[in-house]
């Protein structure tokens, strides 16, 4: 793992939070994208060397929506950077990690940014949904 990546936040309203967010940063996003395979509109704010990602459902049954739906806005995820996606994968898994969109079974997914995604299984990382994310060269 190089860094933490970004911090996800599940959002109700792109455009309120990107306000709020903008009040809060002293100033406003650098990027907004959709994530249709994900039913995901994303607004990212830099802080320092991270990242905040915005994150509001285009759809009620995608994860965001079913996320706040149980649980309310909030922290989603915590993103991790990681140079090999696939060895990061490989290692995890044999110490017990459980991969929830395993490219063994299903390829990787495209995600906003310009990445390549995956995520961990929340119980096996004590609650905490982790993606790990490699940049599409």
């Amino acid at each position: 793992m190089e860094k933490i990546e970004h911090i996800g936040i599940a959002v109700k309203d792109l455009e309120k939070s990107n306000a709020l967010f903008a009040s809060f940063f002293g100033e406003s996003h650098y990027k907004t994208e959709e994530v249709a395979s994900e039913g995901v509109k994303t607004s990212f704010f830099k802080s320092g060397p991270n990242k905040i990602e915005l994150l509001q459902a285009t759809n009620p049954e995608s994860p965001i929506a079913k996320f706040i739906e149980k649980k309310g806005e909030g922290i989603h995820h915590i993103a991790f950077l990681v140079q090999d996606i696939h060895a990061e994968i490989v290692r995890l898994k044999n110490e017990g990690f459980s991969v929830l969109n395993d490219p063994e079974i299903s390829g990787t997914k495209k995600g906003a940014d310009n990445k390549l995604v995956v995520f961990l299984h929340p119980k096996t990382t004590n609650g905490v949904l982790i993606e790990l994310c490699q940049e599409i060269q």
